[in-house]
């Protein structure tokens, strides 16, 4: 009797461990169908993604953040206008440029692409707050280039490594063009086009302007009122409420789509940057893959990151 009692024992251990690891494998394949963490969520939204995606993103009230290939370089586009904007801001601080500095418009200085001044008459002349502006609220690319002339990518280099952001360069005029140093002496990111930067880096620029760390209170609020102003919001502020006040910069390249902002929510500041790049499809329509990823993922870091 007592080796039957064993042997029964033994069949009832292995029917329940075998039972335990079938629930536990099941389990396993429910958390897949239904990601419970943030990081969860974010690879089941980029599992069938065809392209590369970089993201940070940072509560500012309660300093929760999330990063996923966040501290890599990659290709800003037009999210390069924020550093110069910041350069621009310091130059007039210092005295070397004033608001009211005019240039003139002329035929080989206007460039194609967004923005409103390559409309306007040969001889028309623009102070440099309007270029300022234009060059944020509407990425006017032929203002970005008239600013890079006279403040130069060397300087908004040199101002990105006084504020620690190693990863941010200029690198030259859009359409090519007085190309900064690092650009000359660094093979690497003659890839890369008008700027490089990471989303750590972008959203830490974010986060010392919303705390009036960079150059001055006062200034680092009328960058952040100027981009609270800007005009393209089909990619992270994309079903954002009217109501919520949110400040951001985004950039687009054939393959690539790239956004970076802070969306001022009732359950927290939420500072993210996100780049989705080696897009297989190019088109230029607000349903662009990209800019619908951007959306999506913005959705879940404010829902996630929310305090």
């Amino acid at each position: 009797m007592s080796r039957i009692f064993i042997a029964l024992t033994l069949i009832s251990l292995i029917s329940f461990a075998a039972f335990a690891q079938t629930s536990r494998s099941k389990t396993a394949q429910i958390d897949l169908k239904h990601p419970q963490t943030l990081d969860e969520k974010i690879k089941s939204e980029l599992a069938n993604f065809r392209g590369s995606v970089y993201i940070y993103a940072k509560n500012l009230d309660t300093g929760k953040d999330y990063s996923y290939r966040g501290d890599e370089q990659v290709r800003t586009a037009s999210t390069i206008k924020l550093p110069i904007m910041t350069e621009v801001f310091a130059q007039v601080a210092d005295g070397k440029r004033s608001w009211n500095d005019e240039f003139i418009l002329t035929t080989d200085k206007k460039f194609s692409g967004s923005g409103i001044l390559g409309e306007f008459s040969d001889g028309s002349k623009v102070d440099l707050k309007t270029l300022t502006n234009l060059m944020i609220t509407v990425s006017d690319n032929t203002a970005t280039n008239l600013i890079l002339d006279a403040v130069t990518s060397d300087a908004v280099n040199a101002r990105m490594d006084s504020l620690g952001l190693k990863q941010t360069r200029s690198l030259g005029k859009i359409g090519g063009g007085a190309k900064s140093k690092v650009w000359e002496n660094t093979p690497l990111y003659k890839n890369y086009g008008i700027g490089i930067s990471s989303p750590h880096d972008m959203v830490k620029l974010l986060e010392m302007l919303e705390n009036g760390q960079v150059l001055s209170p006062q200034a680092s609020k009328e960058m952040l009122d100027i981009l609270k102003r800007q005009q393209y919001t089909d990619g992270i502020m994309r079903g954002v409420l009217d109501t919520v006040p949110t400040a951001s910069k985004s950039g687009a390249l054939d393959r690539l789509r790239s956004d970076v902002g802070i969306i001022y929510g009732r359950r927290g500041r939420i500072a993210l940057a996100i780049t989705v790049d080696d897009m297989l499809e190019v088109t230029y329509s607000e349903d662009n893959p990209g800019l619908l990823l951007l959306s999506r993922l913005s959705q879940i870091l404010q829902e996630s990151l929310a305090k």
